[in-house]
């Protein structure tokens, strides 16, 4: 892993409503912080959400992925792919800690069970299980 000029990828969220927001993240996907962070009265916290990939999409591509996942064009410059173990149970989970429904589940052309969610500060957010029995 040494050869990769990336060791790591952070996405960092300032929150509207930090409690909200880290009430959103830690209960309804069942983490727990493995940092965090009061400094000067300023509050943060790190959550390890497994391997990470940035996706770049044109325009276009964005399009397609939204008219599939939600009926039409509704993410914004950065949207959320998180992939679970159990589509269905995830989606509860968020839904029950404050997450929207922004269209139900859908199987991808490509196999994978997706759904789109948003979070409480409008964080489009798409759960995706792989139907595959490897679950890669």
């Amino acid at each position: 892993m040494s050869n990769h000029p990336i060791l790591q990828l952070r996405v960092a969220i300032t929150a509207s409503n930090y409690e909200r927001l880290v009430k959103f993240y830690c209960d309804g996907l069942g983490l727990e912080p493995a940092a965090i962070w009061n400094n000067d009265g300023g509050r943060a916290l790190m959550l390890e959400m497994g391997k990470a990939t940035l996706e770049l999409f044109d325009e276009r591509q964005a399009e397609v992925i939204d008219q599939l996942e939600a009926g039409k064009r509704v993410s914004g410059q950065i949207r959320f792919a998180l992939q679970v173990p159990d589509l269905k149970a995830a989606m509860e989970r968020l839904l029950a800690h404050g997450a929207t429904l922004v269209h139900p589940p859908i199987t991808t052309p490509w196999g994978d069970y997706n759904v789109r969610l948003q979070d409480p500060d409008g964080m489009q957010i798409t759960l995706f299980q792989v139907l595959d029995k490897q679950n890669k």
